[in-house]
């Protein structure tokens, strides 16, 4: 599903190269769940970033599904990335004016699908997830449990092939952090969903079934 070759991300100042990634070689098959592992200011989020498509590498070849990106217009990989790719985020990102049902369907009014359609695969979220009550909700009136869960429900929505997430679990309590995790691993495992998640947790990056270390921007065990 996704071929990383010499991927690179650096900033030129003052005529100095200051690396974020360096060589960096990866291959991420379908229905893996893969853990990033790193210290802070390893290059990881920017790693996560880079194959979510929020940004892109400075050099090197990123193949998603067999597809070069740098080869793609813009609007081809936004169209892959509404398609095919979720988010979950530490922080969350919900739209606080928004409830928690308008949330969930945010990412449907980019793709071509009706009302109808929309309406039933949030009604499927929220009962999935057990938030038909709170649907009304606003996000301050949730638990941060609760508020990943709807971002969780959110990157669902679309029915994405790969879901990435960035410390998913980094504002949680341990309770809802296992909840949190139980659930990626439902997907892995019951929907074969591909998992990529950044995570400090050592206890969180046991649930993938491998674990890319970075150290200062490269990778240094590919397990």
């Amino acid at each position: 599903m996704i071929t990383l070759k010499q991927i690179e991300k650096y900033y030129t100042l003052k005529g100095a190269k200051s690396y974020v990634l360096r060589h960096i070689d990866a291959d991420i098959q379908k229905g893996e769940f893969v853990s990033i592992m790193g210290p802070s200011g390893a290059g990881k989020s920017t790693l996560l970033n880079i194959i979510g498509m929020l940004d892109e590498p400075t050099y090197g070849s990123y193949k998603f599904m067999d597809q070069e990106l740098s080869s793609l217009s813009e609007r081809k990989r936004i169209e892959i990335y509404r398609n095919h790719i979720g988010f979950v985020f530490q922080a969350y990102h919900l739209i606080d004016e928004m409830t928690v049902e308008e949330n969930i369907e945010v990412p449907l009014h980019y793709k071509n699908i009706s009302s109808s359609e929309r309406k039933s695969r949030v009604a499927d979220l929220l009962d999935r997830f057990q938030m038909v009550a709170k649907k009304d909700l606003f996000p301050h009136q949730l638990s941060g449990g609760q508020q990943q869960l709807v971002g969780i429900a959110r990157a669902l929505a679309p029915q994405p092939l790969l879901i990435l997430a960035d410390e998913p679990t980094g504002n949680l309590q341990s309770a809802q952090a296992l909840q949190i995790m139980d659930l990626f691993r439902q997907l892995n495992k019951d929907e074969g969903i591909t998992i990529v998640q950044v995570t400090h947790s050592e206890a969180n990056a046991a649930y993938g079934n491998r674990i890319l270390n970075l150290v200062d921007g490269v990778v240094t065990n590919n397990s």
